[in-house]
């Protein structure tokens, strides 16, 4: 199974180019390239960005690593805030192009909260980006979501966040450029068990993940086994769907209080802790 991580974290303390040298480095197979908005991002929406991709692929291939997955920016869209959606509709766009030129496999594109005709208004997001996927040849994955309840301070379901709703979501697009991305870490957030989620989905629909750990009380995205959750239930939940994605890492989080020397070596604890998930899906197939 490939292992890989996310750019983000150690992008915005690096720069992209050593993020990719430090993350293949540190051991992993893949490199999951994070666009969200922000500083360490921003060659992504400027002009000369197929160059970037050209020398970010050259410094993967020297390292024998590769994208397979990347993440757009988000929210991907804002209720009644038209400033905001005139510009992250071409935000989203590049990305997905970026993410061609790259070599990826699936990106992550959020799915949204409407208060109203949520379903609907995802489906249409979604299937005007459509051309966009087809084009640069890359899925689309729909992540499960959680939302917060400013009256009690609560984390609460938001859209997508039950195993049935994700699944309503992405049976209704064209299976051949739409899939599941889970995000292991927010199922346990609004009161869900992962196990279960996992095999309701099952291996037709979930190819992709972001993998990570929590307290179940906030979204931490820290390395697996710093947390809570319970990873003998999940990896034996992954093995007896079959699951045959890659394991992709977005537990960066916990880097935000080292200092830069010691990037290194968190990278590499995150790869060890990457490296037993996996041995443990093996064993539960066995």
């Amino acid at each position: 199974m490939i292992l890989s991580s996310q750019t983000d974290l150690t992008a915005k303390a690096f720069g992209i180019e050593k993020a990719v040298a430090l993350i293949a480095e540190a051991g992993f197979d893949a490199i999951d390239l994070s666009m969200f908005e922000g500083e360490s991002t921003a060659w992504i929406y400027e002009s000369g960005f197929e160059k970037q991709v050209e020398k970010l692929l050259k410094i993967a291939a020297g390292y024998d690593v590769y994208f397979n997955q990347a993440h757009a920016p988000f929210p991907s869209y804002r209720v009644d805030d038209d400033e905001y959606n005139k510009k992250i509709r071409p935000m989203l766009i590049r990305s997905i192009e970026v993410a061609g030129l790259a070599g990826v496999k699936n990106i992550i594109v959020h799915p949204v909260f409407f208060p109203e005709n949520k379903k609907e208004k995802n489906l249409q997001l979604y299937n005007e980006l459509l051309p966009h996927a087809k084009k640069a040849a890359v899925k689309i994955a729909i992540e499960n979501m959680w939302g917060r309840d400013p009256r009690m301070k609560a984390i609460i379901p938001n859209v997508c966040s039950t195993a049935q709703e994700l699944a309503e979501y992405v049976d209704a697009l064209d299976p051949d450029w739409f899939t599941v991305c889970l995000d292991i870490g927010h199922i346990g957030l609004i009161r869900e068990y992962e196990a279960p989620f996992i095999r309701y989905l099952g291996s037709q629909r979930l190819t992709c993940v972001h993998i990570h750990d929590n307290n179940y009380l906030d979204d931490q995205h820290t390395c697996p086994f710093m947390g809570k959750l319970p990873w003998n239930d999940i990896t034996k939940a992954f093995a007896d769907i079959g699951y045959a994605g890659d394991l992709t890492l977005e537990a960066d989080n916990f880097l935000k209080r080292l200092p830069k020397a010691m990037y290194p070596a968190g990278l590499k604890f995150m790869e060890c802790a990457g490296r037993e998930l996996i041995r443990m899906i093996e064993e539960a197939k066995a």
